[in-house]
C-alpha cells in the first residue's frame, strides 16, 4: 500500500435529487425523491431533506410517499444527469489519467499517476480544487476522500458527505477502522453481517481479532481471506481507468402483472431491440442470449442461449429470446421481463444456425390482424411526466408540477430565475411542447484552471522552464492590446446606455397588456410558492449521513 493518501474518492451529494433541486428553484431546500413513479416504482435518489423523514435510495416508492407524503416525486431525467456527469469526469480526467468511474456520481482518481498529488498537503489541495471547480462548472456539490487506497478513499469520501473533504492520514487506518461496524467493508452485506454478528463479530476490531482461520471456517477461503485483510486495512487494488463490459442487458417493470401471453412476447421482442441497440451504440457483439422473467410471486427464472459466434443482429436476438421464452410458464403473470446479451466481443461471427427465419408471407393471419388494427387508431393523449421540461409559446420554459383528467400544472421557471408561477393547461393545449433541459451554470468567462505539477500557483511545485517564461512574457506584452480593447468598449457604454432608456419607456405598455395575458391563461396564476401538498414540513438540519 502506499505512503502518501493520493487516491481520491468522488461521490456526488444526492446527485440526481441535486440535479433537481438546481434545475427548479422552487424546490431548493425541499423535500425531492427521483424515481419510478408507478405503484412498483423504487426510489432512485432522495434529498438531504427527504432523508430526514427516513426515505432512502431503493426504497419502494409506495413506501417513501407514506413517510414523506409533501415532498416531491420526480420521474429521472437520465439525460440532463449523463451530460452533467461528463463534465464531472472530465474535471476528474485533468487531474490524473487513471479515473475509474463507478457510476455517473462516484469514480476513483489516481492522484499519483497524473502528478497532481504526491503528498498529504499537494492532496489536500488537489482535493479542495476539484470541489470547487465541481461548484464552479455544474453548481453541484460533491464529497471527497483522500487515502492510500480504493477501500480507505470509499470510507472516507462517505465521512465526508454532505459536501465536504476528509483525508485519512498514512498509519491511522486501523485506529480509525477498529470501532467501525464490519457493514462498512465492502462486500459485506446483510447476510454476511448476520452471520458474523451471529458468530459474536460486530465490529472491524473484532474481524480482525478473530484471525484469518476463523473468518475462513465462517464465511470459505476467498471471502475470508479478502475480509480478513481489508480488517487490517490492506487494499493493494489499483485505480483501472477502463473495466470491460461483461454483459448488456435491458428490463422492464410493469405497473400491473402481464397475463396475455401475446403481449409478453411482444415485449421480449420491444427489450430485444433495446438491447441491440445498446450493443450496437458500444460498438459490441455476443453469442449468449439471456432473458430473465419474474412472475407474479416474485420467483425470478433465467433461460440462455449461446450461439456458435457472436453477433449483434436484432433478428438473431429476438428469435433467440422468444425460443427461450417458450420454455417459461407465464400462466399466473409476469412482472418483469429483461433481455440480456454476455460472451461480449469487439467483432461479429454470424451464427449459421441461428439467422433470422423467412417474414410471414402476405396472406397470414398476423398480417391481416395488424392490418385490422392499423385501420381504426384511437386517439392518444398527450402525456405529460412529472418533472419533464416543457415550453410554452407565451409563457416560455417551465417544468411539469403534475398532471391527471385531461389538464397538466406548469411551473414557469429556469435554473437562473427565482420560483415561478404556476399554470395549469389542457394536456392537448397546442401552445405546450417538450423542451430540451437548460444548463444550471450559464458558460464560464473562465474555465477552471487545471491542477498539476506545471502549475506555479500550486504550494510545492517546481519553477516554470524557459520556454514557460517565454510564453508567458509575450502574454503580457499582448496585454497593452486587450486593454486597447477594453477602453473601446467602455466608448461605447453611453450609446448602450440610451438604447437601453428607450427600452424603459417601452416598458409601460408591456404593463398595459398585462392583463389580457392573464385572461388568455385558462387557469390559475398563483405567488411563487409550493402547493400546499408539495410544501416541506420545516424540521432541523439534516443530519444523515447515506
Amino acid at each position: 500500500m502506499r505512503n502518501a493518501p493520493t487516491i481520491l474518492h468522488l461521490d456526488m451529494d444526492a446527485f440526481y435529487a441535486s440535479v433537481e433541486q438546481a434545475s427548479k428553484p422552487s424546490l431548493r431546500g425541499k423535500a425531492v425523491v427521483v424515481g419510478g413513479l408507478g405503484p412498483r416504482g423504487v426510489v432512485a435518489t432522495a434529498s438531504y431533506e427527504a432523508r430526514v423523514f427516513g426515505v432512502h435510495s431503493a426504497m419502494p416508492m409506495a413506501q417513501a410517499r407514506r413517510l414523506a407524503p409533501n415532498a416531491a416525486y420526480l420521474v429521472p431525467r437520465f439525460t440532463v444527469y449523463r451530460a452533467i456527469s461528463e463534465q464531472v469526469m472530465a474535471l476528474l480526467r485533468e487531474l490524473s489519467p487513471l479515473v475509474e468511474p463507478l457510476s455517473l456520481d462516484e469514480a476513483f482518481v489516481d492522484l499519483e499517476a497524473g502528478g497532481t498529488a504526491w503528498d498529504e498537503e499537494s492532496a489536500r489541495l488537489a482535493g479542495v480544487k476539484l470541489r470547487a471547480d465541481i461548484q464552479a462548472v455544474t453548481g453541484l456539490t460533491g464529497s471527497v476522500g483522500l487515502a492510500a487506497s480504493k477501500m480507505l478513499a470509499k470510507i472516507a469520501s462517505e465521512q465526508a458527505k454532505p459536501d465536504g473533504l476528509v483525508l485519512i492520514e498514512p498509519g491511522s487506518e486501523r485506529a480509525l477502522l477498529g470501532p467501525m461496524p464490519v457493514r462498512t467493508l465492502p462486500g459485506v452485506g446483510p447476510a454476511t453481517g448476520d452471520h458474523l454478528r451471529r458468530a459474536g463479530i460486530t465490529t472491524v476490531e473484532e474481524l480482525a481479532e478473530a484471525g484469518e482461520d476463523e473468518l475462513v471456517r465462517l464465511l470459505g477461503k476467498a471471502h475470508g481471506h479478502a475480509l480478513y485483510a481489508m480488517a487490517l486495512a490492506h487494499d493493494e487494488r489499483p485505480v483501472v481507468a477502463e473495466r470491460e463490459a461483461k454483459s448488456v442487458s435491458v428490463e422492464d417493470t410493469y405497473d400491473v402483472d402481464i397475463h396475455d401471453r401475446l403481449r409478453i412476447g411482444l415485449e421480449v421482442r420491444r427489450l430485444a431491440d433495446r438491447c441491440v441497440g445498446r450493443l450496437r451504440g458500444a460498438g459490441l457483439s455476443g453469442r449468449t442470449i439471456v432473458l430473465k422473467v419474474r412472475r407474479y410471486d416474485f420467483s425470478t427464472l433465467t433461460r440462455s442461449e449461446t450461439l456458435r459466434g457472436p453477433t449483434d443482429d436484432p433478428a438473431v436476438v429476438r428469435e433467440a429470446a422468444a425460443r427461450l421464452l417458450d420454455s417459461v410458464d407465464t400462466t399466473g403473470g409476469v412482472r418483469l421481463l429483461g433481455v440480456g446479451v454476455s460472451g461480449l466481443a469487439d467483432y461479429t461471427q454470424e451464427d449459421l444456425f441461428a439467422q433470422a427465419m423467412p417474414l410471414p408471407p402476405a396472406d397470414e393471419p398476423e398480417r391481416a390482424e395488424g392490418e385490422a388494427v392499423a385501420e381504426r387508431p384511437e386517439p392518444v393523449e398527450r402525456q405529460w411526466r412529472a418533472g419533464q421540461d416543457i415550453r410554452h409559446t407565451e409563457y416560455g420554459h417551465g417544468w411539469v408540477q403534475g398532471s391527471g383528467l385531461g389538464r397538466v400544472t406548469v411551473r414557469f421557471e429556469t435554473p437562473q430565475s427565482p420560483p415561478g408561477r404556476v399554470r395549469t393547461f389542457f394536456v392537448d393545449d397546442p401552445a405546450l411542447e417538450a423542451a430540451d433541459p437548460l444548463p444550471l451554470v450559464l458558460e464560464l468567462a473562465h474555465p477552471p484552471a487545471r491542477l498539476g505539477r506545471s502549475s506555479s500557483g500550486r504550494h510545492g511545485a517546481p519553477p516554470r522552464t524557459p520556454e514557460e517564461e517565454h510564453r508567458t512574457s509575450e502574454a503580457d506584452h499582448r496585454a497593452p492590446e486587450v486593454d486597447h480593447r477594453a477602453s473601446e468598449v467602455d466608448h461605447r457604454a453611453p450609446e448602450m446606455g440610451h438604447r437601453a432608456s428607450e427600452v424603459g419607456r417601452r416598458a409601460p405598455e408591456v404593463d398595459h397588456r398585462s392583463p389580457e395575458v392573464d385572461q388568455r391563461a385558462h387557469v390559475s396564476s398563483e405567488p411563487a410558492s409550493l402547493p400546499k401538498s408539495w410544501s416541506g414540513t420545516g424540521g432541523g438540519e439534516v443530519t444523515s449521513r447515506p
